[in-house]
């Protein structure tokens, strides 16, 4: 036993893929490499958040007032093309108002938010206009964003790239190593994520009109890493 143990340590730096005294093909040598895909989609659903702000003497009159506006936004938007059941309520409140000393109550201030969902964009412009006009000035317009319905096919594709990007820089160390590429020992998803597009705007146009709201839903990309450890040999 202590002429086996004695054989063991003086072999045991001898290689670096010798472990205790065996030896293996995947061994201590790997190289552990993070690649990253990119994919791009055209946009196919709007999301908004919008509603109604509007100020009574009482609560009872503000808050009436903001559902009969929210009410209006909302019809006019299926009009335009929206459906109602991509219509939601996101937020409802009540908070009062006060006068020039700061502590006496003046009013009341009522809000109905809502998100819709516009599944058809090419509607999706008229959908806001439509909103604006049937709020008029007490519509409020909180975020508008585009986005991918289903993003699965994407993130797919920027997977499969992040991990030939992987594959590409392990290669080459390998080969500046002047060593081969073996098996994968583990692969490990770091995400993905989209990029914002861009905010739509509206111009003003005459009293009673519907706003001329501009969209430009842009380009989606979808972006995922992975981190990849290889055995060399």
């Amino acid at each position: 036993m202590r002429r086996l143990t004695a054989i063991c340590a003086a072999t045991a730096g001898v290689a670096l893929l010798l472990t205790g005294c065996g030896s293996s093909d995947s061994g201590d040598r790997t190289v552990t490499v993070t690649g990253n895909g990119k994919v791009q989609g055209t946009p196919d659903v709007l999301n908004a958040d919008l509603g109604t702000e509007v100020s009574a003497g009482d609560v009872s009159a503000a808050v009436d007032q903001a559902n009969a506006k929210a009410k209006a936004i909302t019809d006019a938007m299926v009009t335009a093309g929206a459906k109602r059941e991509d219509i939601s309520t996101s937020d409802l409140s009540v908070q009062p108002t006060y006068g020039p000393d700061g502590r006496n109550i003046s009013g009341y201030r009522a809000t109905n938010s809502m998100h819709v969902k516009v599944r058809d964009l090419p509607k999706a412009s008229g959908v806001l206009s439509a909103a604006v006009q049937a709020g008029g000035n007490d519509t409020r317009i909180s975020s508008v964003a585009f986005g991918l319905e289903d993003n699965t096919k994407l993130l797919s594709d920027a997977r499969a790239r992040a991990f030939d990007d992987a594959k590409s820089r392990a290669q080459q160390y390998a080969d500046l190593s002047g060593l081969k590429l073996k098996t994968v020992k583990t692969i490990s998803e770091n995400g993905g994520g989209t990029t914002p597009t861009p905010v739509p705007m509206y111009k003003q146009n005459a009293p009673g009109a519907a706003p001329d709201i501009s969209l430009e839903p842009g380009q989606q990309t979808v972006t995922f890493t992975v981190t990849v450890v290889w055995d060399m040999g």
